[in-house]
């Protein structure tokens, strides 16, 4: 199993909170589980900008940390869903502001990436 070289600072909130749901795709993955359970292909399907194998660590990664659950169906061949947590349902409001954060800073983004070209 991977060790992180640098220690987690449980002193610092935004520290946490980032060893949660820093990375790319969970709080996309969270938002998308929030509609409801979802079977692993449905998420490399939707996130198709991405290889299975990142949204599997993902998955993983959140699930470590309680934000998602995953349940295997005992039947030929396994089937597997996952489905957020209520713990999880607590960073939705936190996703949604982020979301509307980007949308109010897009225009500007786009200006930066315009001038850098």
């Amino acid at each position: 199993m991977y060790k992180k070289k640098i220690p987690l600072d449980l002193d610092c909130g935004v520290a946490v909170a980032m060893e949660v749901m820093g990375g790319k795709w969970k709080s996309c993955i969270l938002y998308e589980l929030e509609k409801g359970c979802k079977r692993p292909s449905e998420l490399h399907r939707h996130f198709e900008d991405t290889s299975p194998r990142v949204i599997n660590q993902q998955l993983k990664e959140l699930e470590r940390h309680g934000m998602i659950r995953k349940k295997i169906y005992p039947e030929m061949p396994p089937r597997v869903e996952y489905f957020i947590t209520d713990e999880g349902l607590t960073l939705i409001p936190i996703i949604r502001m982020l979301e509307e954060w980007g949308n109010n800073f897009r225009p500007r983004m786009q200006e930066i990436l315009k001038q850098e070209k």
